[in-house]
């Protein structure tokens, strides 16, 4: 399989960068190939503006957004990586899928509300969370985050498996954050190709 890893935070030398790399290298031990597209790095610009929409309206995709569909098409599994930002994704991550998985392309839910564009896939996001995960749990932080990004947002994308890997306490000890990277690991070397 080709896991593609989406990958939001300025700083290379971060927490969510080294998250990352382990997902990429979890994934690689179990024999799949992968990319990572490095948000940042790369210059992505995540700003819907009209000139999206009136590609939507012409059929006139304009080509960085071309370029993360190919990336998108190659992929038999896609691995989310950004911070936890005041309980949602940032403005990275939010403009990247405002942007890429477009109308007409994802999704168009006109005939069956559940079903997508695109052909089934595995989307894994890997969130380092600050908070505890007992203080999100009680105040409902957690099931809200999974209502909207597991059923919501990632439900259109053909993710047929959807995981969220809450990785709390990620501003926590250097022992914390070591288990947290072996967390990371796991999902990448347990891929399974669902197709």
């Amino acid at each position: 399989m080709h896991v593609l890893t989406i990958l939001d935070h300025p700083d290379t030398n971060s927490f969510s960068s080294a998250i990352a790399r382990e997902f990429c290298a979890g994934a690689e031990t179990a024999g799949h190939t992968t990319e990572l597209a490095d948000l940042h790095a790369e210059n992505f610009d995540p700003r819907w503006s009209l000139a999206d929409i009136e590609s939507g309206r012409s059929g006139q995709v304009p080509d960085d957004i071309l370029a993360e569909q190919d990336r998108i098409g190659r992929a038999d599994a896609i691995g989310f990586v950004f911070p936890l930002f005041w309980w949602g994704m940032p403005a990275m991550t939010k403009g990247w899928i405002d942007r890429v998985w477009s109308w007409g392309w994802a999704y168009d839910q006109l005939d069956d509300p559940e079903k997508s564009l695109q052909r089934s896939r595995t989307g894994i996001l890997l969130v380092p969370a600050g908070a505890r995960s007992d203080e999100m749990q009680e105040l409902g932080y957690t099931a809200a985050i999974e209502k909207a990004w597991i059923d919501g947002t990632f439900g259109s994308f053909g993710f047929t498996k959807r995981e969220l890997v809450l990785l709390n306490g990620s501003k926590g000890s250097s022992k914390r954050r070591q288990d947290l990277l072996r967390r990371a690991h796991s999902p990448g070397a347990s891929l399974e190709d669902i197709a």
